[in-house]
């Protein structure tokens, strides 16, 4: 088979980790059926086309390699006719063979997408049969499913990821320097499955919110990276990009190799500075109000969609002397409450710089080529401290040292009724069924305060290249980082566990829409352009202006100063920033 380096192999269909489950137990079956057959008579054969086949699929499965002799060996017949065997499968493209050396004399065999997707509807076929012959209650979904095609439409709306027919060649293997959140830590879960993928071993450095952004600083000063791929939060990119600090895409790969329609027009357009990508969105993950439905219906109350609306419901459902309270939301000291503050002002329409006005908001796509001011000291911005003013009112006696896990930890414990929060942290409450929300929370953007409209403002972080990355490691970077934020890789994400998803074409599929109903909620969302990332402006400054923001608010919530005084001082604060900078 003829394949340039890097390129993926055809695609193979989907499997979820369930129909994984299934198609080895198929097997397992079949290999004890087998040993009884062969005990029943001493005239039986093997065939030798089954026992390979099934064993190359059991190890690809199992994310385990397989050799010619390791393969040959599990086929049951003498040598020769196993090599012959052999060939015959890879002719006839059931199995695909990638180099395991630069040489190309030694190679691993993978089953190849004809073979899987075989897999896949043989062991369906088997336990509808095994059902109708021997009876196993009333058919599953996906059974009945399967007479109408519909199973074969879902494992062809997104594939797994194919093994890289030629491995990816780094000294020690792929480095990436990630965030230490839900997403990425199913990735490092999965590390053994995607070093099978990629051919190599991978490395990942997780680190907070904070520490990152300053080991993402200190990488770009070294003469060379320390990392391959680098995850950056989507504020950073113009502080990153306007430095020097990263790869432009285009200098280093056919952009339309990324499928850039596919992914969510506003984590698309947040990977820009100055009309260039310069990272990929693996993580798309707007904040989000989650609220407790039964809470709502037992007290008879809307979901709120405006900021009134959401006060009425947090006073009603806020009963601390039961241990109940009304909302919780990042309001510690700096750069969480500084988040806070930012997407508080954008649901009162108000941006934190001076950007123009277009349909849908603000555009914040043309940073790099003007100057721009802080708007912070205004008239909505106070509608929006005030409005946090309001909710120290309703929310945990702790509220000030709560930051990205504490606010949601509460509520999937069932201490607060609602709380502002990224869909990453979702799983904290999705995929516990022992925890007081699981099953029961409904999803909305931001509620809007007056004159203004909803929004989900849009977080999550970009894969992306350093600009002093070690030029003979440029190529296996590319690589991975297609295979990272694939919609096959993606879609495997999800279905261990992440709750954020950057492509139109994953959130789509009706495997992933069973996986939760945040993806269609979310969708929904993209369609009704709610979600913007305007809120958070990627300009250079943008680190210390959330610091600001969320230093001279801490002082607000404690009492120190009033919400006035507290937005005079922020202002001053980030003029005298940008003023510095030449921007002012």
């Amino acid at each position: 088979m003829n394949h340039h380096k890097g390129e993926l192999a055809k695609e193979q269909p989907h499997l979820t980790p369930q129909a994984k489950i299934e198609i080895l137990q198929v097997l397992g079956f079949l290999e004890n059926f087998d040993d009884e057959l062969a005990g029943l008579m001493e005239l039986s054969a093997p065939n030798a086309y089954v026992k390979m086949s099934a064993y190359l699929v059991k190890r690809h499965l199992e994310a385990k390699a397989v050799t010619p002799t390791s393969l040959i060996g599990a086929s049951g017949v003498p040598y020769a006719t196993a090599n012959r065997r052999m060939k015959e499968m890879i002719e006839a493209g059931l199995i695909e063979q990638r180099p395991r050396t630069s040489s190309g004399k030694s190679y691993s065999l993978h089953p190849s997408a004809h073979m899987l997707e075989a897999w896949t509807q043989f062991s369906n076929r088997v336990r509808r049969l095994a059902g109708d012959f021997f009876g196993t209650g009333e058919p599953r979904a996906e059974a009945r499913d399967y007479y109408f095609g519909s199973s074969y439409l879902a494992a062809r709306t997104i594939q797994p990821p194919q093994v890289l027919l030629e491995p990816l060649k780094v000294t020690g293997g792929l480095r990436v320097l990630v965030h230490g959140d839900p997403t990425f830590m199913v990735m490092h879960g999965l590390k053994r499955q995607f070093e099978q993928v990629i051919g190599c071993p991978i490395q990942q450095r997780a680190f907070s919110i904070d520490r990152l952004h300053e080991e993402a600083l200190k990488n770009a000063q070294r003469s060379v990276s320390r990392y391959d791929l680098i995850a950056l939060d989507l504020p950073w990119v113009g502080e990153f990009a306007e430095n020097g600090y990263l790869m432009p895409l285009e200098d280093v790969l056919d952009v339309e190799r990324l499928t850039p329609s596919d992914f969510h027009t506003a984590g698309w357009q947040g990977a820009h500075w100055e009309n260039r990508a310069y990272g990929v969105p693996s993580q798309t993950t707007p904040e989000l109000l989650f609220y407790r439905k039964d809470l709502f219906a037992e007290a008879g109350l809307e979901p709120p969609h405006s900021t009134d609306a959401l006060l009425e419901a947090a006073q009603v459902l806020h009963e601390p002397s039961k241990g109940r309270y009304g909302i919780a939301w990042n309001a510690a000291r700096g750069t969480a409450l500084g988040h806070t503050f930012m997407m508080t002002c954008a649901d009162f329409g108000q941006p934190i710089l001076d950007l123009p006005r277009q349909a849908g908001g603000f555009d914040a796509s043309r940073l790099a080529s003007g100057s721009y001011r802080p708007t912070i000291d205004t008239p909505r911005a106070l509608e929006a401290a005030e409005y946090l003013m309001a909710l120290l009112q309703y929310s945990p006696p702790d509220i000030l040292s709560m930051s990205w896990y504490e606010r949601v930890r509460p509520f999937a414990n069932g201490r607060v009724a609602m709380a502002y929060g990224y869909t990453l942290l979702a799983p904290y409450f999705e995929q516990n069924p022992t925890c007081a929300a699981y099953g029961k929370v409904g999803y909305l953007p931001h509620p809007a305060g007056p004159n203004a409209h909803p929004i989900a403002p849009v977080g999550g972080y970009l894969l992306c290249i350093p600009a002093n990355i070690a030029p003979e490691r440029l190529a296996a970077a590319v690589e991975a980082l297609i295979v990272f934020t694939s919609p096959e890789a993606q879609k495997l994400y999800v279905e261990h566990g992440s709750r954020t998803n950057p492509r139109y074409s994953v959130s789509a599929d009706p495997e992933v829409r069973r996986l939760s109903p945040i993806f269609e909620a979310v969708d929904a969302m993209s369609w009704r352009d709610e979600l913007q990332f305007w809120p958070r402006p990627p300009v250079p400054e943008i680190s210390r202006i959330i610091q600001i923001c969320g230093e001279e608010c801490h002082d607000m919530l404690r009492g120190v100063q009033s919400p006035k005084a507290a937005l005079q001082s922020a202002q001053d604060r980030a003029d005298q920033l940008l003023r510095a900078a030449g921007k002012l």
